[in-house]
This record gives C-alpha cells, sequence and structure tokens, in this order.
C-alpha cells in the first residue's frame, strides 16, 4: 500500500494504470520465420535429404542441423500456420501442347460464351471405363469407425462405358451406356442426339479421342448440319461436361460396392435423372480463371 501511495504522489492518476510490459518478446524474428518458410516450401530431396515430403519433425531438425536454428515442432507448426503455409495434397496438371491450342481455346470459349442462334451447344464425351469394385468415399461416421469395404484384387465382370452430353441450353445431361466406346458407339450417340434436337444446327463439343475424329464420323457429322468442335490436346478441362462428370463420380461411385453393372448404371441413371429435374441453363463458364487472359498460352511448341 505504502508503494502505491508514493506512486499516487508522484504519478498522479497514471500511477493506476498496469505496468504491462507485452510479455516476453518473441524469440524469433521476421528472418528466422522467413527461413522456416522458405525451407516448408521446398523439396526435401533438393536440400539433399533422403525423403521426399517434410514432416514437422524432421523440419525442425534440418533446421538445427544445417541452418543451426533450434526450435521446437509446436514453433514450427505455428510459425508456418500464421503465415498461411498449410499441409495441402499436392495436385496434378496436365498443360497442353496443342500448337493451335489459342484458336482452339478461344473458339470453344466463343460457344460458351455467346452461343449461337442458328443450334445448340452441347458437349460429348465417354464416362469410365465403370468397373465394378469397392471405391472409396468420405461420410459422416462416429469418430474411430468409418465404414468398410471390402477388398478386391480380381475384376472379373468387365467394364461397361457411358455416352453423356450436356446441353447448355437446359443443363441436362443425357446418357447412354455400351459395352464398347469405338467410333461406332460413338457415332450411334451422336445420331441419337440429331434425333431428340432434329431443328437447327448442333455443336458438338468434344476432345481429340480417336473415335470422334474417325471419317466416317466427320463425314456424317458434315452432312447433318452437325460440327464438331474439339477441345485443344491435353485441355479436356475446357469441355464443361467434365464439371458434371465429377459431381457424378462423388455422388454415384464414391463409396459405392454395386453388385452388378446393372444397379451401378441404376444409381447412375436416378442420379441424372434427379439433376435434371434440377438444372438450369449453364452460362459463364470459368469467369475469373487465369484461362481468360489473353497472354494465357501453357506450354504450346
Amino acid at each position: 500500500m505504502r508503494e502505491v501511495i508514493h506512486a499516487f504522489n508522484e504519478q498522479g492518476f497514471a500511477a493506476l494504470d498496469p505496468k504491462w510490459s507485452g510479455g516476453r518478446p518473441p524469440k524469433f524474428g521476421p528472418v528466422a520465420r522467413e527461413l522456416i518458410c522458405q525451407i516448408a516450401r521446398s523439396t526435401p530431396s533438393a536440400l539433399g535429404q533422403p525423403f521426399s515430403t517434410w514432416s514437422l519433425t524432421k523440419l525442425a531438425a534440418y533446421l538445427a542441423e544445417h541452418r543451426r536454428l533450434e526450435v521446437s515442432v509446436e514453433t514450427v507448426r505455428r510459425v508456418l500456420r500464421a503465415a498461411g503455409i498449410s499441409w495441402q495434397a499436392t495436385k496434378t496438371w496436365k498443360a497442353s501442347s496443342d500448337p493451335d491450342f489459342a484458336a482452339k481455346m478461344a473458339r470453344v470459349l466463343s460457344l460458351y460464351d455467346h452461343p449461337p442462334t442458328d443450334g445448340r451447344v452441347i458437349c460429348v464425351d465417354e464416362f469410365g471405363p465403370l468397373n465394378l469394385l469397392p471405391r472409396p468415399g468420405k461420410g459422416w461416421f462416429r469418430a474411430g469407425q468409418p465404414a468398410r469395404q471390402r477388398a478386391t484384387y480380381t475384376r472379373s465382370a468387365g467394364v461397361r462405358h457411358m455416352f453423356a452430353a450436356l446441353d447448355l441450353a437446359s443443363g441436362q445431361l443425357f446418357y447412354r451406356f455400351r459395352d464398347r466406346k469405338r467410333w461406332r458407339e460413338f457415332l450411334d450417340f451422336v445420331k441419337q442426339l440429331r434425333k431428340r434436337f432434329p431443328t437447327g444446327r448442333l455443336y458438338l463439343v468434344c476432345d481429340n479421342y480417336s473415335p470422334h475424329q474417325k471419317t466416317e464420323v466427320l463425314t456424317w457429322c458434315a452432312a447433318h448440319n452437325i460440327e464438331l468442335t474439339f477441345t485443344p490436346s491435353n485441355a479436356s478441362w475446357l469441355n464443361w461436361i467434365e464439371c458434371e462428370f465429377t459431381a457424378l463420380r462423388y455422388f454415384t461411385l464414391d463409396g459405392s460396392d454395386y453388385p452388378t453393372h446393372t444397379a451401378q448404371e441404376q444409381a447412375i441413371a436416378r442420379h441424372i435423372r434427379w439433376a435434371n429435374r434440377h438444372a438450369t441453363a449453364k452460362r459463364h463458364y470459368a469467369v475469373n480463371s487465369k484461362i481468360r487472359r489473353p497472354d494465357y498460352l501453357p506450354n504450346v511448341a
């Protein structure tokens, strides 16, 4: 009490303010933190380490041995988290080497952005192969009690293929299941699309799979007012139907173990019918994507 009274007499009400100094100053400054982040983003093998992926323990050990930075595993985790660096799975990306990439991409995007008034734009592709095997998936389960799938090493039931077409005007998906996916099956599917949409020109966006470019297919399409618009090689992501396939795979195949092809096809058909009832016209493809930049040209020979 004596110290409080003396402090009040000397400083007035300022003596009543808490003398908080902010705690212990951080042990690692911005240079050390940047070093931790830099090493974490690097490839261990490029630094002479006998592994291809960092763990927090290995990262802390490397910093101590090669950079003389003694840091705990928990500190490494906190530094990386504060810097916005998180543990993520790597992804693949197949760059196109098509010399006509720019022209082909421009044509596809033009059909998406400004659908011709004289017909319909339809994205066509094959979904599959559809074989019978337990597939990993995700779901809501009690902690430590996920659903289990049988293991399989033999697949003797053969495969099936699905031809699919996405009508951008309605957003609906049309399909046919077949045992094979040769040019004959593809041409038969195109003929069915022509019957479904008997008037106007059809603009079919498809990839460079060889049956799509078969002479018989090209000749028949030219004679029946159908334009085949091919995406650049190794750029099937430009085909809008791939987005539908992603949802179809997630909601009908992931976490499944169908006993027969019939059961599998019925599940796929049920989901497509449900999706078609909720479908809307497809507009605004990849609006803010880097592919919209005028200088976008990935690895073109």
